[in-house]
């Protein structure tokens, strides 16, 4: 049973650490919309490419921009954290469940 609760912590930290890489790709790239970057530069390129399909999704659905400011990244961010604290602590529950003493969670 050590095998699962080995996997799903593991999992867990996984999806924590994408999730926290995922949000500074959405920080910065909210930052690039501020300034004129140059939309050759390959970083740039990269961080739109990464970010643009969820805020276009969040843009599409809720039209939530005011005055010329886009709230998509926002809203991005919080729900990268409603998946950080439901999703991932709820993996780390499961895998402190499958412990021999069904020991406390540790976050």
């Amino acid at each position: 049973m050590f095998v699962f609760r080995y996997f799903f912590e593991a999992l867990a930290y996984v999806l924590q650490m994408g999730l926290n890489a995922y949000m500074v790709l959405v920080i910065v790239g909210a930052l690039l919309s501020w300034v004129n970057p140059d939309p050759y530069n390959p970083i740039v390129r990269f961080i739109h490419r990464a970010t643009e399909p969820a805020c276009g999704f969040i843009r599409r659905k809720l039209p939530v921009s005011g005055g010329g400011i886009d709230f998509s990244p926002f809203i991005l961010i919080l729900v990268i954290y409603f998946l950080q604290y439901f999703l991932v602590r709820t993996l780390f529950s499961v895998a402190h469940a499958l412990s021999p003493g069904g020991g406390s969670p540790v976050y």
